[in-house]
């Protein structure tokens, strides 16, 4: 029974020139719970949370008798996911498991895109419900979609601002 005890066990290990077996060293996932305290956190947050709003705003109604909603839902729900994605990219950090994709790029056009193309879609909604029934129950709806819209959009454009400064700062180097 001592000799089992004593008994020691060989251990071999083997290395790989693999770069693959380098780079994923770690199988866990980080929890940035800082993130969230930034402001582009913040302003992500706003953009869930107002974003769920308006689409939610308009889908309660009729919208589908006006066809220009069609197209502020589209804006409105299909950036709502893909915020909801990158929120959870940046909390996890997962982002910082694939770094061959440019991560400050990917924000920049993201965040620029939401902002022009939410920007074309508070216009569209804005200018769709000056023209409809004041009388409906819709149109308070329609109006508050049409006012968080605009504040959506102004917060793609400071996270847009923010994507731009970490850009151009990784692009000048140190």
């Amino acid at each position: 029974m001592m000799d089992d005890c004593l008994r020691s066990h060989t251990v071999t290990t083997t290395t790989s020139s693999s770069s693959y077996s380098e780079e994923f060293v770690s199988s866990a996932l980080e929890y940035d719970k800082d993130f969230i305290k930034t402001i582009p956190g913040i302003l992500i947050f706003l953009e869930i949370i107002l974003g769920l709003l308006v689409w939610t705003l308009i889908a309660g109604t009729e919208y589908f008798r006006v066809s220009a909603f069609g197209w502020v839902m589209f804006v409105a729900v299909f950036y709502w996911v893909l915020t909801v994605f990158f929120l959870i990219l940046y909390l996890t950090m997962a982002y910082t498991r694939i770094p061959q994709v440019p991560w400050t790029t990917v924000g920049l056009c993201f965040n620029s895109s939401a902002f022009i193309l939410y920007f074309i879609a508070a216009i569209v909604d804005a200018a769709s419900v000056r023209y409809a029934f004041q009388g409906k129950h819709d149109y308070n709806s329609w109006a508050a979609s049409s006012f968080l819209a605009f504040v959506v959009t102004l917060c793609y454009a400071g996270n847009a601002y923010f994507s731009f400064q970490s850009w151009r700062s990784r692009d000048q180097g140190p």
